[in-house]
């Protein structure tokens, strides 16, 4: 129980001691009241006892009467003075050193350097520049790689025992070929920096894989443009995506609008009773407690700022879902560690509450969810377009009538029968995910991420036709993880919204946000076109499948 209740996650941020459990105070934030007359009546005491010496100790100079001859008055007024400096030191230090060791620890991920662009990688302490591979190791690599199969020496301490990322991804590839019999030769090792994932993106790496990048646009969205790169190996993908963007672009352009912009963190406890949960849930429910909760859940970043916190029970099990603002992060570190700060907080006032984890999938991450559908996660987003009749005629090939009951059919009823979560929808995962790729993201969040409704409807008489897709957990960010990577972070320059926004901080986020939903509806409207118009296994034979008769081939 113990262990639990120190959340011995791994990954978990450590916690202040109890010394440092005051809200860190920040220009702009409002203290709970009892805080704010408690800091009035110390200041008022230090005013008038440091007032009441200075006057008190003129007088004895111009009396010529010893400083050091002093009075109950006095003696009162001296005690007043520094249990008063005491108390304000301590309440605003610990403030301040709070703000210098928070901007230290994880704001520097989200500020970028120069202008506006983020940290370059820095590179392992240990390691020295990679060098191509000799054809035949040394023989200390050797020794190395026998020490390794062996098991002798574990493979996960390469790094830290030779202090060059490649040559450990070297001996780490020849030690699993050998363990396996199997050989990697399509795998490629070098022309990678292996030091800028290091402890960062990928643990025990022998290689990287490459993938295709291809770009779709102009993406006129909000009156800008936009190339947008995906990453994929489905062929057809991204050429329909940029049929999809031409038909948007000779029609006007789309139009985008962010909802809500809030990462969730949910975890769960245990009380004793369901009754004592209640209670809990009560107090972090009650819009009275929400200063003092946010100032918890804020003092370890300068961007996390609380949004809110809904509750469910099963039983005496509580689920607390935490919402927080993340600035340009996607943001997953940066809530978990505001919520340990409320956990801590809270077993002050409620010892008896057992913390199972940190996530209890009321969150809900990487898997589908109908808290996510309904209450958004990330970003929600809906981007819109009216495709005049010509463009759906001329670039996609059909009509506006057949798109609208294809939609309605496939999309919409189709997705019921299927007894589909958020999947009301024809392809969005396809988008989601290349673009996910292609800049960085977390692909495994492609889950949540490709929530989405589509909807198609006739207008002005039916001669045009209005789309939009409506897509509530959109899970990005433009700093932190695999951003940083070279090949990542150029695709996220090409959008624009390479790192943090130092003016804005969370607005290149939003704005990759809306990318991804306009590449989404560039996407569905290319697919629902060629479903409609029957060239769908047309285009994927001539473009990603072979078109030979196999049938007339003798094995």
């Amino acid at each position: 129980m113990d262990a639990r209740r120190k959340l011995g996650q791994q990954g978990a941020a450590a916690v202040p001691p109890a010394a440092a459990r005051l809200p860190r105070v920040q220009a702009g934030d409002a203290l709970p009241l009892p805080i704010r007359h408690t800091n009035l009546i110390f200041s008022a005491l230090f005013a008038v006892s440091l007032a009441y010496l200075m006057r008190r100790w003129r007088e004895k100079i111009r009396s010529s009467t010893p400083l050091h001859a002093v009075g109950l008055a006095e003696m009162l007024a001296i005690f007043g003075l520094i249990a008063s400096l005491i108390y304000l030191l301590s309440f605003f230090g610990i403030a301040f050193v709070q703000s210098i060791v928070s901007s230290s620890d994880e704001d520097e991920d989200f500020l970028g350097v120069g202008a506006g662009a983020p940290a370059p990688p820095a590179p392992c302490a240990l390691l020295g520049s990679p060098a191509a591979a000799p054809e035949k190791m040394p023989e200390e690599d050797e020794e190395i790689v026998a020490a390794v199969v062996a098991g002798k020496i574990p493979s996960y301490v390469l790094e830290t025992r030779l202090g060059d990322c490649r040559r450990a991804a070297g001996i780490r590839r020849e030690a699993v070929r050998r363990i396996t019999g199997r050989e990697i030769e399509g795998l490629p090792l070098d022309g990678f920096d292996y030091s800028s994932v290091l402890g960062q993106c990928i643990e025990l790496p022998v290689g990287y894989v490459q993938l295709p990048v291809g770009v779709a646009g102009p993406l006129l969205l909000d009156g800008q443009r936009y190339y947008v790169p995906m990453a994929t190996t489905e062929g057809c993908l991204v050429a329909s995506t940029n049929r999809g963007c031409k038909a948007i672009a000779e029609s006007g352009g789309a139009t985008s609008v962010v909802l809500r912009d809030g990462m969730t963190r949910a975890p769960v406890a245990r009380l004793p009773t369901a009754r004592r949960a209640a209670e809990v849930r009560a107090f972090l429910e009650d819009p009275d407690n929400f200063e003092t909760l946010s100032m918890v859940f804020n003092r370890s970043s300068r961007f996390a700022r609380l949004q809110g916190v809904q509750c469910a029970m099963a039983g005496r099990n509580l689920y607390m879902r935490f919402t927080s603002s993340t600035g340009d992060a996607m943001g997953m570190n940066m809530i978990s560690k505001g919520v340990q700060n409320v956990l801590d907080f809270l077993q002050d006032d409620f010892p008896d509450m057992d913390v199972i984890s940190i996530s209890g999938n009321f969150c809900s991450d990487k898997k589908p969810a109908a808290v996510n559908w309904i209450e958004g996660r990330g970003k929600s987003v809906v981007c819109e377009a009216v495709i005049k009749e010509e463009v759906v005629k001329k670039v996609l090939k059909t009509d506006v009538q057949s798109l609208v009951e294809l939609n309605t059919i496939k999309n919409l009823a189709g997705s019921a029968i299927a007894g589909a979560l958020g999947g009301f929808n024809a392809h969005a995962s396809n988008i989601v995910t290349a673009i996910f790729i292609a800049t960085g993201q977390d692909p495994a969040q492609n889950v949540e991420s490709s929530h989405c409704i589509t909807m198609l409807e006739p207008i002005n008489d039916g001669k045009d036709l209005h789309i939009s897709v409506t897509m509530p957990s959109i899970e990005v960010g433009t700093v932190g993880g695999g951003t940083q990577l070279a090949s990542q972070s150029a695709c996220l320059d090409l959008l624009g919204v390479k790192g943090a926004n130092r003016e804005s901080p969370g607005s290149n986020a939003r704005l990759l946000a809306t990318v991804v939903a306009g590449g989404v509806l560039a996407g569905e409207l290319s697919l629902l076109s060629a479903l409609a118009s029957g060239q769908l296994v047309k285009s994927h034979m001539k473009y990603n499948r072979s078109s030979k008769d196999m049938s007339k081939i003798v094995p």
